[in-house]
């Protein structure tokens, strides 16, 4: 017996040395960030940005929750908002090109597939709704679409959806899972756990997806890898340093790290290869959460939603806030387009705007 005790009390002292080893290495990941240093060392000049706004999209009435330009039309966007409505824009001459009504108001996200042929949404009605658009006509109006499919498996409200192709596509959900959808079947292919709270956010870059979670970790996952029982799969590597919620997850345009955004008002750059962070991006002045992030096409620039109104631009390698763009509520999401020549925010305020 006393053997056993003390082979626990051993136990209990390396567990504590480990999470002590952590806690410094988190430490001075914070203190030395890699990228700020090398780019000091090679003096690298910080970026300038000089956006403002070119148009302003109005046409909902109700709190923007979600939006994504379309991978196939530089100049398309999709939009969700809380007064029931998924709205296909032309950026460019600030139309509207397709108002779709939704079963359900409480949507909490979209997304464009890759073809520009077909949009998704979810919310808190736990269903990944999926509409085509491709024999469409444009500038209908109200467009009173029936669902092509409603995708049903999470136990929980789906927070993020993402197209990986036309025919699949990848949910996350308040139930601490994601799963990998087949739309044409309408059935999970792959479900993926390992968080231990809500998921809130996905980003997907070839064959493997970022995701993010309440739990404070961002986890790694390839799609390839073959299920350990049923169809469940484990992630590759864990990622950790935030002290709340992480909301949103984005690859850098290579893939090879990823920023996350979170409720600590810090967004964190991890590197895959290393499992390592290497920069941290946040001010004194900065004391609310984050609500979105995405990268310049080239990387040099993150781009940040926040609680209080304001979307900032940073200076990747350096860590510098370089600009400041501006919305009357909340900014709830936002995304650069495909040819990287512009930005949209969207916000509480019921408006979108499209900056460069």
């Amino acid at each position: 017996m006393a053997d056993y005790q003390g082979m626990v009390n051993r136990c209990r002292h390396a567990i504590d040395q480990m999470q002590q080893q952590i806690q410094a290495k988190a430490i001075y990941a914070d203190e030395n960030p890699a990228l700020q240093i090398q780019a000091t060392q090679r003096s690298t000049p910080v970026m300038e940005c000089k956006m403002s706004i070119k148009r302003t999209l109005r046409g909902h009435f109700g709190k923007i929750y979600a939006m994504q330009w379309s991978p196939a039309a530089a100049h398309n966007l999709v939009s969700a908002s809380q007064d029931g409505k998924l709205i296909i824009w032309n950026a460019y001459t600030s139309n509207k090109l397709f108002a779709i009504p939704l079963r359900s108001s409480w949507v909490m996200t979209c997304a464009y597939s890759q073809s520009g042929s077909l949009v998704a949404c979810g919310g808190l009605d736990n269903l990944c709704s999926i509409y085509r658009l491709k024999d469409a006509p444009l500038n209908s109006g109200d467009l009173r679409i029936n669902a092509s499919a409603e995708l049903q498996n999470h136990e929980g409200y789906l927070s993020c959806c993402r197209f990986v192709n036309d025919n699949e596509i990848l949910t996350s959900s308040g139930d601490s899972t994601c799963m990998l959808w087949d739309i044409n079947k309408r059935t999970a292919v792959q479900v993926y756990q390992g968080h231990y709270g809500d998921v809130m956010s996905v980003s997907i870059h070839g064959n493997t997806f970022v995701s993010g979670s309440i739990d404070a970790s961002a986890k790694l996952w390839d799609m390839r890898a073959p299920p350990r029982g049923g169809n469940t799969s484990s992630c590759i590597k864990t990622f950790r340093g935030h002290e709340s919620d992480v909301n949103s997850v984005a690859f850098f345009p290579d893939g090879n790290a990823f920023v996350t955004g979170s409720d600590d008002s810090t967004c964190r750059l991890f590197d895959v290869r290393a499992i390592s962070q290497l920069n941290r991006y946040s001010s004194e002045k900065i004391l609310c959460g984050i609500t979105s992030v995405a990268f310049s096409h080239t990387g040099k620039m993150l781009f940040a939603g926040y609680d209080n109104q304001q979307c900032y631009a940073w200076d990747t390698a350096h860590g510098t806030l370089i600009h400041t763009m501006g919305h009357d509520n909340r900014v709830s999401c936002l995304g650069v387009n495909n040819d990287g020549k512009a930005l949209c925010t969207g916000s509480w305020d019921t408006v979108l705007k499209v900056w460069a």
